[in-house]
């Protein structure tokens, strides 16, 4: 804020001008105050969106994940329908919205089972704020045919009773342009998400009958995530 505080001096400056009449020197006094206001107000503005952004980086990734698999244009285009289309047709892939923020992971995953779906998802993600330890309210779930896709559209579009005290509602979209195990375990696996400092509850699963199975290796090295290697540090 130089530039600010300089304009402010010179404007200031000038009501000690020889020669500076009372309404001139008024103006530039008022000019000056004005300054010295607007400096202050875009101080406080740069502040808010400095804090924003140190917020934003424990959860870059998951961010860029939203990105990859979900756009607003593709989302729940009215409540409890189903989107058709020929490329759709043959999606496995879907986002949940609106999930609690206190929930986690193997709580979506007992949630799934109560629901009737123990042996129909092989994939399931819910990224978390490192910054916070909390979810950011959204998860992607692969399921093993696009029929149990659309039987699990019908089933969780709408839902809201959850297990713990919660107003927030599902809405369901197609994950894009990741669809199916393949494209999520290929996007995953060399991922900060997966390096051994994140808790084993905060990755993705992948689920063979049920049961957890063995993530693919990483087929380079993986970094921490940054705010986790802020703390080691």
């Amino acid at each position: 804020w130089g530039w600010t505080a300089a304009v402010a001096a010179s404007a200031g400056a000038e009501v000690c001008a020889p020669g500076v009449g009372p309404s001139a020197a008024w103006a530039a006094g008022a000019a000056a105050e004005r300054l010295q206001r607007t400096a202050a107000h875009l101080q406080a503005v740069a502040k808010g969106f400095k804090a924003e952004a140190q917020a934003l980086r424990g959860s870059q990734d998951a961010a860029w994940a939203v990105a990859e698999m979900c756009t607003e244009t593709e989302c729940v285009p009215e409540h409890g329908s189903v989107c058709t289309g020929s490329q759709e047709a043959a999606n496995t892939t879907i986002m949940l919205r609106n999930l609690p923020n206190n929930y986690s992971r193997d709580m979506l995953l007992e949630l799934l089972d109560r629901e009737g779906f123990g042996r129909s998802y092989d994939f399931v993600y819910y990224p978390v704020d490192f910054k916070r330890w909390a979810g950011l309210g959204y998860a992607f779930v692969n399921l093993v045919s696009h029929a149990e896709a659309l039987r699990l559209w019908s089933s969780l579009d709408g839902f809201s009773r959850w297990e713990l005290p919660s107003s927030k509602v599902v809405q369901v979209c197609w994950g894009s342009p990741l669809q199916g195990l393949e494209d999520c375990t290929q996007r995953y696996r060399n991922s900060p998400v997966m390096h051994e400092s994140v808790p084993a509850e905060c990755k993705p699963i992948i689920v063979v009958g049920g049961r957890p199975a063995q993530f693919p290796p990483p087929t380079q090295k993986i970094k921490a995530p940054k705010i986790l290697r802020c703390r080691a540090a």
